[in-house]
């Protein structure tokens, strides 16, 4: 079931990327012509059985079908009709029915897949305008609809109590840009009010069943793709030594999920809202980067066990990274971030943990912010050469400096900050048994840390001894600060091996 969902999310995208002016001339036959071109250099074998009837062409059973890479199997998705209809003034509309089936069936690895899914949609209007080297998509509709109309697994039947799908968008619009030259230059942009989804499944050989429901509102994306010519995509490298790069943001305004079901007999339910987040990506053949952003987070959990529901809610959360994903002789930027801003439970979860309220309990921040150097030993976008990292011993790479630009973690009345800048020498690995040796310096500030044991001695939690232990590691690491219960730390590694705490060796 992998091996399908993988080439269906493949074929979705491509679909999808496909049917998004600018006036100028552009014919049917020009519009059929790019779609078999773009789809074809994309790895898939277009055709259909075309009609033409005065201003209008009919493509009848348009099968998009793909050999899978390493495997002998293959993938099929057909759609039964689309119209392209000349208005007379260089553009081309697009037409579908207001709904019709989907197939999509495929087989690899001993495996049979089959589904129908059923499309339909309320005022979809496509209009293609612009030249045969640059076309331009701009298509809106009051709704789209997706569902799962029936499925097959190795000639078994899943039956619509099994598993059932729905997936809806409403007031939609967008365009996209095609510039077709020595590679396929594509600039997307597109809105929706909303977007909501609806699984349910019910395990016929146990008692587990579940829904999940959701919705995201007011969504936006602005991104561009690079395609290459005549690329083989059962070869993810060449694809992006051939120059295939894709970059976007997505964003929305606010969300809500809703989960209920049954685990091993047991009942739970789970309901979470936000205030709208963020995506941007983008990939290339020597760097891939990530951000994402939620905002206002919400979660509340019930279970059997618990006569309550588990609330939680944070601020802000986010997770950014930038790597380089190339194999290469040159040192490398990267960077790596996260945030959890503002986190708080609720008081009954709280009572469970402290009962008597001896913690302070204002909102917690974990915070991290590193930027640094590296050099990647392994080619990352060659599947072989990432499996073989599993059973080797070779390392991906070199770390050649890392910058600790935040450091933050604030929680039950403690907070420690710092920030820190270090070198590494890799050819030195002896001296700290195998990895290279750092030299820099870490600044690091605890403030608020003996009135946390005193609070953990008083609950029980952490023992005198314990307690006197942590003291006396602190007294080696730090020196008291200006203000009450303040400890600084300046811990430097030297070229020479040495570590100093606040000037004094500790190794």
């Amino acid at each position: 079931m992998t091996v399908f969902l993988r080439r269906g999310c493949g074929a979705a995208l491509a679909y999808a990327v496909a049917t998004q002016g600018v006036f100028a001339d552009v014919t049917a036959n020009d519009v059929w012509a790019d779609w078999q071109a773009y789809l074809g250099g994309m790895g898939y074998d277009v055709t259909g059985e075309q009609n033409v009837s005065g201003s209008v062409t009919t493509i009848s059973n348009m099968t998009m079908a793909m050999a899978i890479p390493d495997t002998e199997g293959t993938f099929d998705m057909v759609i039964p009709e689309m119209t392209l209809t000349e208005n007379g003034d260089g553009t081309v509309n697009i037409g579908f029915p207001a709904s019709f089936p989907m197939s999509i069936s495929g087989e690899a690895e001993d495996e049979t897949f089959s589904a129908d899914l059923i499309y339909s949609h309320d005022a979809l209007e496509m209009v293609v305008s612009g030249t045969p080297e640059n076309m331009t998509y701009d298509y809106s509709a009051n709704s789209l609809n997706l569902a799962l109309d029936s499925l097959e697994f190795d000639g078994e039947t899943v039956t619509d109590d099994m598993l059932a799908l729905n997936v809806q968008m409403n007031e939609i619009a967008g365009s996209s840009q095609m510039e077709i030259g020595e590679k396929r230059d594509i600039a997307q942009q597109f809105t929706a009010s909303s977007l909501s989804y609806d699984v349910a499944f019910n395990e016929p050989e146990s008692e587990d069943t579940g829904r999940i429901s959701g919705k995201l509102g007011d969504l936006k994306f602005d991104g561009d793709t690079i395609i290459p010519p005549g690329i083989d995509v059962s070869n993810v490298q060449d694809i992006y030594k051939a120059g295939f790069a894709a970059s976007g943001t997505f964003t929305y305004a606010s969300g809500s999920t809703e989960m209920a079901g049954t685990s091993e007999g047991e009942p739970f339910s789970l309901s979470s809202s936000s205030e709208g987040g963020s995506f941007t990506g983008s990939i290339d053949a020597q760097r891939l980067v990530y951000d994402l952003a939620q905002n206002g987070t919400k979660l509340a959990v019930t279970t059997a066990d618990l006569p309550f529901p588990i609330e939680m809610a944070m601020a802000n959360a986010g997770l950014k990274f930038e790597f380089p994903v190339q194999a290469s002789e040159e040192i490398q930027p990267f960077g790596f971030g996260m945030n959890l801003t503002d986190f708080t439970m609720s008081d009954i979860l709280w009572s469970m943990i402290d009962p008597a309220g001896t913690l302070p309990r204002d909102p917690a921040t974990i915070a991290l912010d590193t930027t640094g150097t590296a050099k990647v030993l392994v080619d990352f976008m060659d599947p072989e050469a990432v499996e073989e990292l599993e059973t080797s011993d070779v390392a991906p790479g070199e770390l050649h400096s890392l910058k600790i630009n935040e450091l933050l973690v604030s929680l039950v009345g403690a907070e420690l900050t710092g920030d820190g800048d270090f070198a590494f020498d890799n050819s030195n690995t002896e001296e700290f048994d195998g990895l290279p040796a750092p030299s820099g310096v870490a600044n690091l500030k605890l403030v608020g840390a003996n009135a946390l044991l005193d609070k953990l001695i008083g609950m029980g939690l952490v023992s005198e001894n314990d307690a006197l232990g942590a003291r006396m590691m602190m007294g080696l690491m730090a020196v008291p600060g200006e203000e009450p219960d303040t400890l600084n730390s300046k811990i430097e590694f030297t070229e020479d091996g040495q570590i100093l705490a606040n000037g004094q060796r500790i190794k």
